[in-house]
């Protein structure tokens, strides 16, 4: 039985020349790296996030790849991505997932973990 394992993590960075705290616009960054774990080449298809901010609205985002491409990694590779979202409170988080297809036609999800979006002290 094949071993279909990946592993992704995610750092999180405030964007302060983006945000506009006055127009409740916070800006973060985000570098993902997608690590195969497993013993079957995949590739990335699709990706699904709910991305909530501090009043507890959430935003359900679906779309093809991820920044204009659908990696595919062999069993041991990696790959890394930046790229960002804008929440209108200085905190909330991510999480969600990368649905995956393996060489053999065997369909998974890869689980993004949740993280934290969270701005620095705004001092007026």
């Amino acid at each position: 039985m094949k071993n279909y394992t990946i592993r992704v993590e995610a750092d999180p960075y405030y964007m302060e020349d983006k945000s506009e705290p006055d127009e409740q616009r916070y800006v973060f960054g985000y570098k993902v790296v997608i690590v195969n774990e497993g013993d079957a080449p995949a590739r990335l298809v699709s990706r699904h996030w709910f991305i909530t901010d501090a009043h507890n609205r959430v935003e359900e985002v679906r779309g093809m790849g991820v920044v204009g491409e659908h990696p595919r990694l062999a069993p041991g590779e990696r790959y890394e991505y930046s790229t960002w979202t804008q929440i209108s409170t200085p905190f909330g988080s991510m999480r969600g997932s990368y649905q995956m297809l393996a060489d053999d036609g065997t369909r998974f999800e890869a689980d993004i973990p949740e993280f934290q979006l969270i701005a620095p002290r705004i001092l007026h």
